[in-house]
């Protein structure tokens, strides 16, 4: 017991020296979507203010591809030191139900450090398409099942299982036409190419105010604060429907506990700077930290949930 006892002690010494010494050189933010997107914008907010925090640069790298899995395998191969960090989004825990084999687990080679912010999608669609309501988006879909086209940012992306969600809780058939980025996906959406997606708010916000988008409804539980007249798809007819897109931040999984513990305690107070905040509230998202433990019980059951979506659609990446 006492060989035990000190061993711990010597652990947990190492963890405490690691934490004081951290970080001892630049930290990277991964992000493994594309630059300008969901994920990335806000952790080139966080950024700065991580580094003006530890007085090391924090600087942003986009590794994107296949879904994700790519920047996210680089970072779980990392060396556990806190200085390759994870600045990831939904699409995290979807991708485990989609590619057939990942060199990485979502869960078990990562160390949450928080869930940093959420917010919703807005479903939004072409004018031309006619509709001017979820309601009347469902009929015309029953109407011509499977001929409506819906654009996302490619398959296996919140956009496709946002999408894939709500025709299944709606017991309607869409068309999905994936593409490579939300740029393009957006770019077709205006020219009326597809009428149909899931979008941030911030990507469609000018679109809807100049009518070239009509917005129907909001993908969160609750409505979102900045759009109060426009209705969650709860409320607009599809019962049961909830889907937020999340900013999380990960270590590798034996990064020190010491560490994981500063990080957590410096976002909790950025995140508490209301420049910040509205900085990020522009992005299409509000703070919503989670701390290391309830961020684990977080991603754990976003995992399930996006499981089950993916089991009962049928959603596949081809």
């Amino acid at each position: 017991m006492k060989a035990l006892a000190a061993l711990f002690a010597a652990f947990t010494l190492a963890g405490q020296a690691a934490a004081q010494s951290w970080p001892a050189k630049p930290v990277r933010l991964v992000v493994p979507l594309s630059a300008g997107g969901f994920a990335d914008v806000p952790a080139r907010l966080l950024a700065p203010r991580l580094a003006a925090q530890f007085g090391r640069p924090f600087y942003v790298e986009n590794r994107p591809g296949a879904g994700g899995t790519l920047g996210t395998d680089h970072v779980a191969k990392a060396e556990p030191d806190g200085h390759t960090l994870l600045f990831t989004a939904t699409p995290h825990v979807i991708s485990p139900w989609l590619y057939k084999t990942l060199a990485y687990d979502a869960l078990k080679d990562f160390a949450p450090v928080a869930r940093v912010a959420s917010g919703p999608y807005a479903l939004v669609v072409h004018p031309q398409l006619g509709v001017s309501s979820v309601a009347e988006l469902i009929a015309a879909a029953k109407a011509r099942p499977g001929e409506i086209d819906y654009a996302s940012s490619g398959n296996g992306s919140a956009q496709h299982l946002v999408t894939a969600l709500f025709a299944s809780l709606a017991g309607i058939r869409l068309n999905h036409v994936p593409y490579k980025g939300s740029g393009p996906a957006m770019q077709d959406l205006l020219a009326g190419e597809v009428k149909v997606s899931f979008a941030g708010i911030p990507n469609v916000a000018t679109q809807v105010r100049g009518g070239r988008l009509r917005i129907l409804a909001v993908t969160t539980a609750a409505r979102w604060p900045d759009l109060p007249e426009v209705s969650t798809l709860a409320e607009a007819g599809v019962p049961g429907y909830e889907a937020a897109l999340w900013l999380a931040l990960l270590a590798p999984a034996a990064t020190p506990g010491e560490i994981v513990q500063r990080l957590h305690a410096e976002m909790d107070t950025l995140l508490r700077d209301p420049e910040l905040t509205r900085n990020l509230r522009a992005a299409g998202i509000a703070p919503a930290l989670l701390g290391p433990q309830a961020a684990a019980a977080f991603l754990r059951a976003e995992y399930e949930k996006w499981g089950r979506v993916v089991r009962e659609t049928g959603a596949t990446i081809n």
